[in-house]
Formats: structure tokens, C-alpha cells, sequence
């Protein structure tokens, strides 16, 4: 599992104050405006928005090229949901095409199972593993 690796990317790519929570496959939902639970605010948005419906705008996507050391961060309709793939993830030189669908459907299973493993909160300056 890459949790370590996606943590380190997120910490140096997030500027501000953006709390967020990791999920499983590498999809992390930011949270900046969040006065309630991380984990359960960012499972609500995750259930309503990360359900992959190809032909709808919930299907499209944009990539990011974060770097050649540290992979490419995948965006899509909702703001606030981010899906990361790593260099290690890949074992040809990738299309956007390739990085775009491999984010997408790690967004679709993060939804569909919603198992967090981190929440970085940094309303309170703390960090908790899940």
C-alpha cells in the first residue's frame, strides 16, 4: 500500500490550510470550510460525487503533472476531490489518457468502499492516522 507515499505528496503539494482526508487507492477529499467530523464530511462527499458515470461530467477528469518524482494528481467535476498516481503505480511512460482513467476508477473504488486511512487536520494543527 502507497498511504505513506500519498501522505508525503499531498503535504508537499497542499498549500494553505486545507485539512483533508486520505482514502484507500489514493483519492483525497480537501476540506477547507469543515467545522464538523473530516472523515464523515469527506465520506459524504466522496459517496455523493465519486461514483464513476462515464458519458456524464462525473466521468471526466483533468491530470496534473505534479513532477516527474512525485506523479500526477487527477481532478474531476467536484472541486474538492483529488486522485493521486504515483510513478511506482506505472510501468510504461503513461498517456494523460492512462493517468487520467487509472485516477478515475481509483476515485470510483475509494466511493465505493470508503475506507479512509488518514485524515490530516490541520484546523487544530494535528494530524490522525485512521
Amino acid at each position: 500500500m502507497n498511504t505513506q507515499s500519498y501522505i508525503e505528496v499531498l503535504r508537499t503539494i497542499i498549500v494553505g490550510e486545507a485539512s483533508y482526508v486520505l482514502f484507500e487507492n489514493g483519492t483525497a477529499v480537501f476540506l477547507v470550510a469543515c467545522e464538523g467530523d473530516l472523515q464523515s464530511a469527506a465520506s459524504e462527499v466522496l459517496r455523493q460525487h465519486g461514483q464513476v458515470e462515464i458519458g456524464t461530467p462525473a466521468g471526466d477528469f483533468n491530470v496534473i503533472d505534479l513532477g516527474e518524482d512525485i506523479g500526477w494528481g487527477v481532478t474531476f467535476e467536484h472541486p474538492d476531490l483529488l486522485s493521486l498516481v504515483l510513478p511506482s503505480e506505472i510501468n510504461v511512460k503513461p498517456s494523460d489518457l492512462m493517468i487520467g482513467l487509472l485516477g478515475r476508477n481509483k476515485r470510483g473504488d475509494d466511493a465505493a468502499k470508503l475506507k479512509v486511512v488518514h485524515v490530516e487536520d490541520r484546523r487544530a494543527g494535528e494530524n490522525s492516522n485512521v
